[in-house]
């Protein structure tokens, strides 16, 4: 495992079927957090991170997605995400996320009073548009996490954030990908769009990968487009946090236009609020013009 890590970070190794993909589970990275948040101060949690993080570590390829016994402390705490970010969907979120989002309520995926599970979750992807998930044990290195993409996998967190982190959280976990990302995931345009950032990463150089990453944050993660001539959220961050979902679409932050070279270029603040935007004229927009990008992605000779 030692000498996947290494070739990893170089650039030399990439997955080559769903099986190698159990060799990338453990290759997270510390998002630089401050230990004295409750979550790494609060022991119970503490533990229950462990047991979460261990259950990852421990799935191999072919095996049924684990099923968890969630605490009511952690129902509670998705409960509190889901009410408080839901209620802003009709009016701060993309049409196609909403679409994608109540189609999963009305099949019974996702509800207020239970989180769901992952094998439910994937089996509803990939009937819609191949997309499957794994367990993931923390955040994975950027060439990691962009290269499953290329299989349509997507490793998705089982842990739940601290409760004293209901409204904005520092890293992500399943309120954040299940919610968050999910819906856009059961889009086939947006599937489609993940997989083909994925497939630019696959081989791709160091320098390469930083620069899909910071496309990637900027659309997936934190993306903001137009739709009838107001500002919509489609990002993951956005959605899954109530705080930055108001703050976003405000004049508070600075707002750009949608620019794949300047995304490419613009690192970005991992544990806070984004303090910019970049705008895209829609979705279909957004798409085309990372698409062009990403066939352009450099790859060693």
């Amino acid at each position: 495992m030692e000498a996947v890590s290494d070739t990893l970070q170089s650039g030399e190794w990439m997955p080559r079927c769903l099986g190698d993909l159990d060799g990338i589970a453990e290759k997270t990275r510390d998002p630089g957090l401050d230990e004295s948040m409750p979550m790494f101060t609060d022991q119970v949690y503490v533990e229950r991170r462990k047991y979460f993080s261990d259950i990852a570590k421990r799935y191999k390829y072919g095996e049924p997605l684990p099923r968890v016994e969630y605490t009511d402390d952690e129902i509670k705490t998705w409960g509190a995400v889901y009410r408080k970010t839901t209620q802003l969907f009709p009016t701060h979120v993309c049409r196609q996320y909403n679409e994608m989002f109540t189609l999963m309520v009305k099949e019974g995926i996702i509800s207020e009073d239970n989180i769901p599970q992952l094998e439910d979750v994937s089996d509803f992807l990939k009937a819609r548009t191949g997309f499957t998930l794994r367990p993931v044990p923390g955040m994975l290195s950027s060439r990691a996490f962009l290269n499953v993409l290329a299989f349509r996998v997507f490793f998705c967190a089982q842990y739940v954030r601290h409760g004293a982190h209901s409204t904005y959280a520092p890293e992500p976990d399943v309120c954040h990908d299940i919610l968050g990302h999910m819906p856009t995931l059961a889009d086939p345009a947006f599937a489609d769009f993940t997989y083909n950032i994925g497939i630019a990463s696959l081989g791709a150089t160091d320098e390469s990968i930083e620069k899909l990453v910071r496309i990637y944050w900027y659309t997936a993660e934190f993306g903001l487009c137009k739709e009838a001539g107001n500002l919509k959220a489609y990002g993951a961050g956005l959605i899954s946090s109530s705080e930055e979902l108001m703050y976003c679409l405000t004049n508070k932050p600075e707002h750009q236009p949608l620019d794949a070279d300047k995304m490419a270029m613009k690192p970005f603040p991992i544990t806070t609020i984004q303090p910019m935007y970049f705008v895209a004229e829609s979705i279909e927009d957004m798409q085309t013009r990372v698409r062009e990008y990403t066939s352009h992605v450099p790859k060693p000779a």
